[in-house]
């Protein structure tokens, strides 16, 4: 990432998101928290995008395919098998095609604008050592992107450290079971390494919106 960035980094999530509704077919379809963590674990493993696109056509033909359809595909945990799949066929004997080059996904002003609102919300709720970092970084050139958003996840890191040792026990439990019975009908589709980062996002997202504070990734810069 740095002069070369390209556009579909930045918009892993809204493609995979707009994808997904495209191959279900049905209008706007509000992917769920447990869906939004799959695509971060899927980023966050190095899952190339086009194997993710790949993935959800190959899930959705095989669906259409059935001669009985029990019920609709509402979640893209559904399509995690086949994503694995085409990730795998991509690193063993395919090149995913070359990612297209456009214009950088938002402009110094926008990550200045984006940096600072979530430094005003991390103070708001007493973390004001971590918003005093995001503001230092706001304050610097924006040349590189890749270390920022290298710094913004150690920052990241640092501040679900601090709410998980204020998160009460029940409080945890709850969310552990809500994952739980989210994730049974598609365990059997997933590896355990998968299963494993898929739980931490989830987790993750779950205490920083309990919080009501932002994930600090330039991923969720608008």
């Amino acid at each position: 990432m740095s002069s070369d960035l390209t556009y579909n980094y930045f918009n892993y999530f809204t493609e995979i998101e707009e994808h997904f509704q495209q191959a279900r077919g049905t209008g706007i379809f509000l992917l769920s928290p447990l869906d939004w963590a799959l695509i971060e674990s899927w980023k966050n493993g190095g899952v190339p995008l086009e194997a993710v696109l790949r993935g959800i056509d190959e899930a959705f033909e095989k669906w259409r395919g059935k001669k009985q359809k029990t019920q609709m595909v509402n979640s893209l945990a559904f399509c995690a098998q086949a994503v694995l799949t085409q990730a795998q066929r991509m690193a063993g004997t395919e090149q995913p095609r070359p990612e297209r080059k456009d214009a950088p996904p938002f402009t110094d002003d926008e990550v200045h604008g984006y940096l600072k609102r979530n430094a005003e919300a991390l103070r708001a709720a007493g973390f004001a050592e971590a918003a005093a970092s995001i503001e230092a970084l706001g304050s610097g050139p924006l040349d590189d992107l890749e270390d920022l958003e290298q710094r913004l996840g150690i920052l990241e890191q640092k501040v679900l450290g601090l709410l998980r040792a204020r998160q009460p026990e029940e409080e945890a439990l709850t969310a552990r079971k809500s994952l739980d019975s989210q994730l049974r009908p598609y365990r059997g589709k997933m590896t355990a390494d998968q299963l494993s980062m898929l739980e931490r996002q989830y987790l993750d997202r779950d205490l920083l919106e309990k919080a009501r504070l932002p994930r600090l990734s330039l991923f969720y810069c608008t």
